[in-house]
């Protein structure tokens, strides 16, 4: 075994972006040309290991290297993109495992298999539903529910997959794939601040905060702006803002909770109305799921007690909700130690963000490690990491790996059947 080499990676990654990148971004949207030519380079890439590719009923690309035991180890992301996305989002972490595989590849074989994995349309960018192919795999994807979603273009999601040789009433199918796994493991960038704010380069990932939203509609009166006195109005916006800067404060008081109101829309939505109805969208995660439902409840009263403050009526509906997921505590441990000995420190953080392995957490032992974000933005074209810090990851991953496949060969992660 050779190891990783961190600036192969970052080449392909460079290279990746030279062919579906540019000035406004990233152009890896799933289930479109330009996500076909980064998954053609990604089929390069393990074309040169001899390495044969297979795509499942879900439209998850794997490729496998054997090893000395039965059952594997699963490393991978995803290369889709959202619109004008960044160069890092998901394809740090397909093309390190590449390099993974790339370290092993001709040599002895590892004590377990070895299994890349690049999941389709994690970033749910043209239909909305995101990690669509792991939570296919998982058996978590309701196929009602996304089968007639529909794209700006009013094409439904089940015809445009099924262009891609997916039949969606097989997509669960794909889970057949897992047996035999061991452990998934994912590398990933943090998409966010906290790294950079404590100058590490690395983290371990202790799992993926649970997510609440919903929409809380505010039903006041509409009434003439000029000829209704602002003692005797029932302005919907004026209860939405007061609810909106309570539950921030909830967000503040609840250490690792985020709550988040990403938008308001009022009717009838001219100058001269107070506004009779507002529609507020509120997403709160917390990796605590009894934290979570504390910061939901906290919710709720703000937009009861702001309603009753303006004369209004407030009600939440719920639009999407999913667990706190906790990645396995052994290889979050493994994790920790494999950041320290690439240099980083022992640290070890939530995700705010969702991210296929918490699908795979539900089945099989997950772990994730972060690089650094900076700017600490993602999802944009600004998206970036210093090259030393992701020397750091690629290096930590590669630690992270062998040291979980020597825990699956000595029998302490069995496979799944």
């Amino acid at each position: 075994m050779s190891p990783l080499e961190p600036e192969r990676v970052i080449g392909d990654l460079r290279e990746l972006d030279r062919l579906t990148g540019g000035p406004d971004g990233a152009r890896r949207v799933c289930w479109t040309d330009e996500w076909s030519a980064a998954r053609d380079f990604l089929r390069y890439r393990l074309a040169e290991l001899e390495l044969e590719v297979s795509i499942d009923p879900a439209g998850n690309l794997w490729a496998e290297l054997a090893g000395e035991q039965d059952g594997f180890v699963i490393v991978g992301s995803h290369v889709d993109s959202v619109p004008a996305g960044g160069w890092l989002d998901g394809a740090l972490g397909v093309f390190t495992a590449v390099e993974v595989l790339r370290s092993r590849s001709g040599g002895e074989p590892p004590p377990v298999g070895l299994r890349l994995v690049d999941w389709a349309d994690e970033e749910g960018a043209r239909f909305g539903a995101s990690l669509f192919g792991s939570s296919a795999c998982a058996g978590t994807l309701e196929l009602e529910a996304v089968r007639d979603l529909r794209d700006r273009d009013g094409e439904r999601l089940e015809d445009v997959v099924g262009r891609y040789a997916v039949d969606l009433s097989r997509a669960h199918e794909s889970g057949a794939r897992l047996g035999g796994a061991r452990a998934y493991l994912e590398l990933h960038i943090e998409q966010g601040p906290v790294l950079e704010s404590r100058g590490e380069p690395a983290a371990a990932v202790l799992g993926t905060c649970g997510v609440e939203r919903h929409t809380a509609i505010f039903t006041g009166q509409t009434a003439h702006a000029g000829a209704t006195p602002m003692r005797l109005r029932r302005d919907s916006f004026a209860a939405a803002a007061q609810a909106a800067l309570a539950i921030r404060e909830i967000g503040l008081r609840h250490e690792g909770g985020v709550c988040t109101v990403g938008g308001a829309t009022s009717e009838p939505g001219v100058i001269t109305a107070v506004a009779g109805r507002t529609a507020m969208l509120l997403d709160q995660r917390h990796l605590d799921a009894g934290v979570l439902a504390t910061m939901l409840a906290e919710a709720r009263e703000a937009c009861a007690q702001a309603a009753r403050d303006h004369g209004c009526e407030a009600e939440l509906e719920h639009i999407w909700s999913i667990p706190p997921v906790h990645f396995d505590e052994r290889l979050v441990a493994l994790a920790r130690q494999a950041v320290v000995d690439a240099g980083g420190k022992d640290t070890a953080i939530p995700s705010g963000p969702l991210h296929d392995a918490a699908e795979m957490a539900r089945l099989i032992p997950a772990a994730m490690i972060f690089s650094s974000s900076s700017p600490p933005v993602s999802h944009t074209k600004e998206e970036d990491t210093p090259e030393a810090d992701l020397r750091v990851a690629i290096e930590a991953f590669g630690r992270l790996v062998n040291s979980t496949l020597a825990s699956a060969a000595a029998g302490e992660l069995p496979a799944r059947r």
